[in-house]
């Protein structure tokens, strides 16, 4: 062997050896890596959870926790003088924070997308039924309902970057993107802080990025919509990585009265209940926010105008749970179902 190859053949010994170097270093700087787990409440009684890799023990409790305060400071219609409670009472208000008009224009496009399926308008209906801060419903009646219609709709309410103004008894509720919101400030936050690896919950809406504990994608249960509050079983797993995941269904909030069911989710095209046969709808998307927004809409809309959506657009997928002419069926679209594990009865 001449003098030239046997140098060719080193060079490229080399190059592997360094390159198999490189690869244990990269493994052994991620086996590294500790899990960091952050809990608490927000928005009155909602548990929340955030767990991050880092390279030490690096608390973000209190930033976490001011961050949250901050975010219900603005947008909570549980707390008196929050920024959306004062335009509640005065119907004008010039932004404070920086979390009011990015909602609204989140929120606009969402009910567009839905053709008004989803409209944080329904603030009026949504007191009325009993789940607004003065919880104690009203005695229902379609001349009621019919009545505080005339306060709902999206076009009512007027909004640029600076301040918002609405009519005299409109009422603005957005608590249908609230946990979502909530969801995608941590995130954004742990990304500041150069984390790549975490898993933000609060309320049972999610952001996770990178992998968990076990370098595996994270693991995110359904709950089964028929199992009860207080034995909450699981429907499916969901793989989730650099991905959001929100879930809504009746069974989460509501009450009866006079052997009646009242469920949360109302139609704010109708000011009924939704009548569909979807018992539960978990929404994958970039944000939470949407996610969040899209799974209260699903619900409203029912099975076939909620696939209709998820048909025009490739960058959502979901998890339908309904009611079939004899048992419960669900429908999963082709971009999760290698994700997604649906769990044994």
């Amino acid at each position: 062997m001449d003098i030239n190859k046997r140098k060719q053949i080193q060079r490229i010994f080399l190059f592997f050896a360094a390159l198999l170097l490189l690869v244990k270093l990269v493994r052994d700087q991620g086996s590294d890596l500790i899990l960091n787990q952050v809990t608490g409440t927000t928005m009155g009684t909602i548990s929340y959870q955030v767990k991050y890799k880092a390279s030490e023990n690096l608390n973000y409790q209190i930033e976490i926790d001011s961050l949250l305060y901050a975010f219900n400071q603005s947008l909570s219609t549980y707390v008196s003088n929050s920024e959306i409670s004062r335009l509640n009472r005065s119907g004008n208000f010039v932004f404070e924070s920086p979390f009011f008009y990015p909602v609204l224009l989140a929120s606009k496009e969402i009910h567009q997308i839905t053709k008004g399926a989803f409209d944080p308008t329904v603030g009026p209906l949504i007191n009325a039924y009993g789940f607004g801060p003065d919880t104690e419903p009203q005695e229902l009646n379609d001349a009621l309902i019919d009545s505080l219609l005339q306060f709902v709709g999206f076009s009512k309410i007027d909004f640029d970057s600076h301040q918002i103004t609405m009519p005299t008894g409109a009422y603005l509720d957005l608590s249908a993107v609230a946990k979502g919101y909530a969801v995608d400030l941590v995130a954004d936050y742990l990304k500041s802080k150069s984390i790549t690896d975490w898993m933000v919950e609060i309320g049972g809406e999610v952001n996770a990025h990178g992998t968990n504990e076990k370098n595996e994608a994270w693991a995110i249960g359904i709950v089964d919509p028929l199992s009860k509050m207080n034995e909450q079983k699981t429907f499916a797993i969901a793989r989730l990585n650099n991905r959001s995941l929100a879930t809504s269904g009746n069974y989460r909030i509501f009450y009866q009265k006079e052997d009646k069911i009242y469920a949360h989710i109302i139609d704010p095209r109708t000011g009924r209940a939704g009548d569909h046969n979807i018992l539960s709808a978990s929404v994958f998307a970039s944000n939470c926010m949407i996610a969040d927004a899209l799974a209260t809409a699903f619900m409203v809309m029912g099975i076939d105008e909620a696939m209709k959506i998820l048909e025009k657009d490739d960058l959502l997928d979901a998890i339908l749970i309904y009611q079939g002419p004899q048992e419960i069926e669900y429908f999963v679209t082709d971009g999760i179902r290698e994700t997604v594990r649906v769990t044994p009865d």
